[in-house]
């Protein structure tokens, strides 16, 4: 049955405008995002099989495009749509944080550095370069592979907190695995770079893993 022959009450889009997008589950968002299922399956019917061939939204998502493209009823066009939504949203995310101390909000904060790190299937260290009043300067992506004392160099970041002109940082690195407890490498490389940065009077205010759920906070946990 087409959507077009739902209830008007349970189309998705219709849904959507009455209730709020949260009432939505990930298939009838992503229905909408389609706009069209296939011959035999409606958009909904669709969205539920990607769910499934992509093990979930965040597979969708962190697809590449040669994966992504692979799937059914989606293509390079859609590819592109899809990667222009999650740039949106991570200029949405950053423009909350940029005009006001990242302190006073930690959700978007977080919010910000999830949609940017979650998902990649290989480590990255971020670092957001802040001003004396807590305002983001900019944000970086400063190494990748493991996170250990070989891939994470202090003295890069150093050089990078003296070009920005930063007086405090935030830095932020992902598990792919989703399990966002800090390692023992994890606690070595903060404490070195905490160390590092004290020298030049920066402050570390905090080291955020990204996994699944909110994530780790080393301030919050006492680490820093």
């Amino acid at each position: 049955m087409s959507i077009k022959d739902w209830p008007e009450g349970e189309r998705p889009r219709e849904k959507l405008l009455e209730r709020g997008a949260g009432a939505l589950s990930d298939a009838e968002l992503l229905a909408i995002f389609l706009r069209t299922g296939i011959p035999g399956k409606s958009a909904v019917d669709l969205a539920r099989e990607l769910l499934t061939d992509f093990d979930g939204l965040t597979g969708l998502l962190a697809a590449d495009r040669r994966r992504f493209c692979d799937g059914k009823g989606l293509g390079t066009a859609k590819y592109a749509q899809l990667q222009a939504v999650l740039e949106l949203s991570r200029r949405y995310l950053l423009t909350r944080i940029s005009g006001q101390d990242v302190l006073t909000s930690p959700e978007a904060t977080r919010d910000y550095l999830k949609l940017r790190l979650y998902g990649s299937p290989h480590e990255i260290f971020a670092c957001l370069f802040l001003d004396n009043r807590h305002r983001v300067i900019v944000y970086e992506e400063l190494f990748r592979g493991t996170i250990d004392g070989a891939s994470v160099h202090p003295r890069e970041v150093v050089r990078r907190v003296i070009q920005t002109n930063a007086a405090a940082v935030i830095f932020a690195h992902n598990h792919p695995s989703g399990v966002a407890e800090p390692s023992q490498a994890d606690l070595r490389i903060t404490q070195r770079l905490k160390e590092a940065l004290a020298l030049i009077d920066v402050r570390v205010l905090d080291h955020i893993i990204v996994g699944d759920g909110d994530g780790t906070s080393f301030a919050e946990r006492g680490l820093l």
